[in-house]
């Protein structure tokens, strides 16, 4: 990934696709556990196409909405949709599925997409600039995508960390990118102009920075 640095006092950067990638292994295994986990009686291939299905919609509907769809809400699409009666699952056995499924979320790590990425990490802040993540989420939570940050020994070079889950807001929302200029402005005093967001969601990242006021950059 090359950024000319000299151009802007503070980095925002997505993190799925842009930073990290999924391990394959981990959606396989999620979606047996899940089959197992819910005693659904569908195939195994109707219950992964199922979920890929509520995933990409959901995403389109983040994108469209500027709002977090919560988990629960994901998942309640799923078992209502595999014919589950959701009446009689309660959202504390949706927690437990999801402490089950993180379990193979972190056994299954995502992978760096720029296996270097700390060098241009480091470069920015040695350079007394910040730096920060800015990401939608949906069946991963950030409070786990902290912990992959942490793995690969990259939560010193960021100065904060936002996600959807936490902030119930989602790009392209104008809403999520002000919250990027307010906590940057805790650490140096920048306006808009100043920022660059990288992504590569063209709607989510690039046009959304965009319309906000922000540099963008889309790979």
């Amino acid at each position: 990934m090359k950024i000319d640095i000299k151009k802007y006092k503070h980095f925002s950067f997505d993190l799925w696709l842009t930073l990290i990638k999924s391990n394959p292994l981990f959606k396989k295994k999620r979606d047996i556990l899940f089959r197992e986990f819910f005693a659904i009686e569908s195939n195994q291939e109707s219950v992964s196409s199922t979920i890929r299905k509520y995933d990409v919609l959901c995403n389109k509907m983040s994108e469209k909405t500027g709002n977090h769809l919560d988990f629960h809400n994901i998942y309640y699409l799923i078992l209502a949709d595999l014919k589950i009666n959701i009446d009689e699952i309660s959202i504390e056995r949706l927690d437990e599925f999801y402490n089950l499924s993180e379990q193979l979320f972190l056994e299954n790590m995502p992978e760096l997409v720029y296996p270097k990425i700390s060098s241009l990490l480091l470069q920015i802040q040695s350079e007394e600039k910040t730096i920060n993540i800015l990401s939608n989420t949906a069946f991963i939570q950030g409070k786990s995508l902290r912990k992959i940050i942490t793995f690969y020994e990259l939560s010193d070079y960021f100065s904060f960390q936002l996600y959807s889950d936490e902030t119930k807001i989602s790009k392209p929302n104008k809403q999520f990118f002000e919250c990027v200029i307010e906590n940057a402005n805790l650490f140096q005093t920048i306006t808009k102009n100043d920022i660059v967001h990288i992504g590569d969601n063209k709607n989510a990242d690039f046009d959304g920075a965009k319309n906000y006021g922000f540099n963008a950059i889309l790979i």
